[in-house]
């Protein structure tokens, strides 16, 4: 593993063990050349997945966009930076169950709300407000009242 510091190619593993969920390998690691430390993670990787957006073009499934994504919905939430990483787990598990190495966007939209809906109900309509395309406030009320939220929900 290269040294993000010097760039030092060759750096040494001081410790490792499994992350909190148990899908990932966490290894702390430290540089001989300018003496960094830092940690890495080790991730099993099904399959290399495609997203396939509404236009039709095709990229890369990014799981660091799914964790930018998130981290905006659930930004000054309530919300433990470790929950944030089990959620985007579960959504890429989630995705690599489905058995398609060619995944709708839209499909991920829905994974991801529906993970926000269960953490964060602001985190969920925050993500829901892009993710739909809301362009008036009408479109908030129509989603809320959709969604089934109360009026003391809506209050908060």
């Amino acid at each position: 593993m290269k040294c993000p510091f010097c760039g030092n190619p060759d750096t040494q593993v001081k410790d490792s063990r499994p992350s909190d969920d148990g899908a990932a390998i966490r290894r702390r690691r430290a540089c001989p050349g300018c003496s960094g430390r830092f940690t890495t993670f080790e991730r099993v990787q099904l399959r290399e997945l495609v997203i396939v957006k509404r236009n039709g073009r095709r990229t890369p499934f990014d799981r660091m966009k799914l964790e930018r994504s998130l981290g905006i919905a659930l930004r000054k939430r309530p919300v433990d930076p470790d929950q944030i990483e089990q959620l985007v787990s579960r959504i890429v598990r989630q995705l690599e169950s489905l058995g398609e190495t060619e995944i709708q966007s839209s499909t991920v939209g829905d994974f991801i709300m529906k993970a926000l809906k269960g953490v964060d109900e602001v985190a969920y309509v925050r993500y829901a407000s892009v993710y739909k395309d809301f362009r008036h406030t009408g479109d908030f009320a129509k989603f809320l009242g959709a969604e089934g939220f109360s009026d003391s929900d809506k209050e908060r």
